[in-house]
């Protein structure tokens, strides 16, 4: 069964493996068997900052992140920023949640837009509103299979 999107329950068991599908913008936590226990819509990369098709691993979870915003690795960023850290809280960039990946600078993570989610682009991060993002959380590990494709 696939818990509907946005219920509050979540679902008993840890995943074994999460999905990130490019072609339906989704993001699926997988069983042992491949079955899918919970799935979310997500915003994923953009032409400019595509997503990191590959197998990847989570390297851990951090809630209420600090946003550590670098210029250089933006390419719509003025020249004339610098580095920046944003408070934690719901109108941090990357939300309530960063689930870390093992690709360098990328991760799954929260939105202070949830309305923008599967409508919009992104830097090459896989965003989910807040509360799938925690659903998501609370069902990986660290070293778990993160496989991003097409």
């Amino acid at each position: 069964m696939v818990p509907s999107v946005g219920s509050n329950s979540a679902p008993a068991t840890k995943a074994a493996s999460v999905l990130v599908r490019k072609s339906d913008r989704t993001v699926s936590a997988l069983d042992e068997n491949g079955q899918v226990i919970a799935q979310f819509p997500a915003s994923m990369g953009s032409e400019h900052d595509p997503l990191p098709i590959g197998k990847w691993k989570i390297n851990g979870v951090g809630r209420n992140p600090v946003f550590h915003y670098n210029p250089k690795l933006f390419w719509d960023a003025d020249p004339k920023h610098s580095n920046a850290k944003i408070a934690p809280g719901p109108n941090n960039p990357a939300g309530v949640l960063w689930i870390d990946l093992s690709k360098p600078h990328y991760g799954i993570h929260g939105t202070p837009e949830p309305s923008q989610v599967g409508h919009t682009q992104s830097h090459g991060c896989i965003r989910l509103t807040n509360w799938d993002a925690a659903r998501l959380a609370a069902l990986v590990f660290p070293g778990m299979p993160a496989i991003l494709t097409e």
